[in-house]
């Protein structure tokens, strides 16, 4: 499958939420990288993005692989507040656990003790 690189930015959308691919190297070179925040600036000569962090990145516009406007960030999911807590578990009695859970009969086998209700 090809995709078909282009950006697709232009000065109408600084201000808004953009990712660009670009080479940090010369032009010509393999390794690209992104580049995800708010365009400042664009015009014939760079792009200028603001990070979350708030870095400024520049961009010459001749390094710039792909580029185009993105959606908002999802809104950040809370988490829901831990419930009551849950109940100590029973302590063991003379017969270990199982007196703690309610047990009232017990008979031993071989090297095992049964606990039934």
């Amino acid at each position: 499958m090809w995709y078909r690189l282009e950006v697709r930015l232009t000065r109408a959308d600084v201000g808004k939420r953009v990712v660009i691919r670009w080479r940090p190297g010369p032009a010509d070179s393999k390794p690209m990288t992104d580049v995800l925040g708010i365009l400042e600036q664009a015009d014939a000569g760079s792009f200028t993005v603001r990070t979350r962090d708030g870095k400024l990145v520049v961009i010459p516009a001749g390094h710039a692989v792909a580029g185009k406007v993105v959606p908002p960030p999802p809104a950040r999911r809370r988490h829901p507040s831990p419930g009551p807590p849950l109940p100590a578990p029973p302590r063991p009695g003379r017969h270990g656990y199982a007196a703690g859970y309610g047990c009232t009969e017990h008979e031993e086998l071989s090297h095992m003790m049964l606990h039934w209700h």
